[in-house]
């Protein structure tokens, strides 16, 4: 068996999987059969209480049931999905630890546990995708503020007064989503994708993120292998040799000089052999993500492809740079996530003038990502690092920006507000999607802010998916802080490193790469460009 973390994937090779779950509080388990845009394409494709099957997939007794190659050939994928019974009484810190279970042929072949920060009723644990001619299956994860009911309307399913959750009325597919391809990683779906368009584009999926995951696997993958058998070479070497010179009457004769020169040998084959296989990977992949880069929607293209200069195209993602190795080669790998951002992003920095270009090419790329819906930007500017950004996002900036920490309160306080407003309009049966995609800058974190500041943006890490927003911030890491609210959001959020040498790991191999961050061109009518072509 294997213990899953969030975002690791495994190949599936059983006939038959079956899901489970338990935790603290009580349990409904459900299933979502999805095509590759994570959207349900028929009424039938939501399983639950009161509808417990569909083709390839059964529900019984708090156990999913997936026979595989029963799943609809037009299906991409299951995703296997706990929420808060709600029949039992309401726990205090929604559902607590869960622990997600999936048996193949009977056997248990994985466990993921699960703690959502956020009181969160509703998750994703799992999700079992195709890829290729087979299945595996990857841990997700994803949680959600608004219950079973959000998550239900970001995969395309329309509930009938959401009154009771569990009993929510049968679904009806999306019409506009018939055909549509698209993504599926932990860090790759979120809350917002209903309100994306989901036509069929030239890539192998709809909006392209999960297309890139898919090469950073590969190529997570290849490296691995270099990696191991450069080590288990180096580690046969040295038995080898000290094997060689191990007995002192012969360690200076011909043959003791043979042995060491056929250790060498060896050694060099070996890693010969496995620098070839990867070398000839990393072109494949190469050759993958040019064709890619000319198709893909501009928020994850490279400055350079010519989709830019293209009409709009709606994404769900945005590429915040790239993942190298100078000692595995030429490969350079985009780093994506989903949008709106599932969680904040962190820019480590100790000087917000110098992460300047960063934050240009992540707001560029915010605003490309879905043209169908008004962005609406907040930001936190204490230095005037970002000034010479206010003129060209000056259409979707919310306010001028905040420069003097005495109005950094009455901001945030609008968006918790607004946040608020929207969960009871949830908890009224009246929750409708947002309509804007809103992003928060709050820079020079948490110098100059208010103990309360912290807890707001804490309250929008929380709610602020029910407003469509994405928060970035600025400043230096405060996972250490000894102010404890501090240091637990620094914690939630995925921090970006800007400076040289800091490594992240990949969640399949746990391989180590080097983040080159994302930065906007420095030609003035380039940068102006990029900000307001799709505004």
């Amino acid at each position: 068996m294997i213990q899953l973390k969030a975002g690791q994937n495994t190949p599936l090779t059983g006939d038959v999987v079956r899901f489970s779950a338990k935790a603290d509080a009580a349990l409904d388990v459900s299933a979502l059969v999805v095509a590759q845009n994570l959207r349900v394409l028929a009424a039938e494709d939501f399983v639950f209480d009161n509808q417990p099957q569909t083709q390839g997939v059964t529900l019984s007794d708090g156990t999913v049931a997936i026979r595989l190659a029963d799943i609809r050939a037009d299906a991409n994928a299951v995703l296997l999905v706990v929420s808060a019974d709600p029949a039992a009484p309401v726990r205090p810190g929604g559902l607590g630890l869960v622990t997600a279970e999936l048996l193949e042929n009977d056997t248990v072949a994985a466990e993921f546990a699960i703690a959502p920060l956020a009181g969160e009723t509703a998750l994703i644990c799992l999700e079992v995708y195709r890829r290729g001619t087979g299945w595996k299956l990857r841990a997700v994860g994803q949680g959600y503020a608004g219950g079973l009911a959000q998550l239900l309307t970001a995969h395309g399913v329309e509930i009938d007064g959401v009154v009771d959750q569990a009993a929510a009325a049968v679904p009806q597919a999306d019409p506009g989503s018939a055909g549509a391809r698209s993504n599926g990683q932990d860090t790759i779906s979120g809350p917002g994708a209903d309100s994306r368009a989901a036509g069929p584009v030239p890539v192998e999926v709809a909006h392209g993120l999960d297309r890139l995951w898919m090469i950073f696997e590969d190529a997570a993958r290849s490296a691995a292998a270099l990696i191991s058998a450069r080590d288990y070479a180096a580690q046969r070497l040295d038995h080898e040799l000290s094997s060689a010179v191990s007995d002192p009457t012969t360690r200076n004769t011909p043959a003791a000089e043979a042995a060491r020169q056929a250790a060498h040998r060896r050694s060099d084959e070996l890693i010969a052999v496995a620098e070839g296989n990867h070398h000839r990977d990393s072109q494949h992949l190469l050759r993958e993500l040019a064709d890619a880069d000319r198709l893909l929607p501009p928020s994850l293209a490279s400055w350079e492809s010519p989709v830019w200069e293209g009409p709009p195209a709606a994404s769900d993602g945005i590429r915040l740079g790239e993942l190298h190795a100078i000692e595995r080669g030429p490969l350079r790998v985009p780093y994506c996530v989903p949008v709106p951002l599932n969680r904040p992003l962190w820019i480590d920095t100790e000087s917000s003038t110098a992460a300047a270009p960063v934050v240009g090419a992540l707001l560029a790329r915010l605003l490309a990502a879905d043209p169908g819906r008004r962005v609406r930007v907040d930001m936190i500017d204490l230095t005037g690092a970002f000034r010479g950004l206010v003129g060209p996002l000056t259409p979707v900036l919310n306010g001028p920006p905040v420069t003097d920490h005495a109005e950094i309160s009455a901001r945030l306080q609008a968006l918790v507000d607004a946040a608020e407003l929207a969960e009871l309009a949830y908890e009224g049966g009246v929750f409708t999607p947002p309509i804007d995609h809103r992003v928060l800058l709050a820079a020079d974190f948490p110098h100059g802010y208010q103990a309360a500041d912290a807890q707001r943006i804490g309250s929008l890490m929380v709610r602020g998916d029910l407003i469509g927003l994405s928060t970035v911030i600025v400043g230096s890491d405060e996972s250490d802080s000894s102010d404890p609210v501090v240091a637990a959001l620094s914690q939630a959020c995925r921090h970006l490193p800007t400076a040289d040498g800091t490594p992240l790991f990949d969640p399949w191999t746990g391989s180590p790469w080097q983040l080159d961050l994302d930065l906007l061109p420095r030609e003035p009518e380039r940068q102006a460009r990029y900000l307001r072509a799709h505004q």
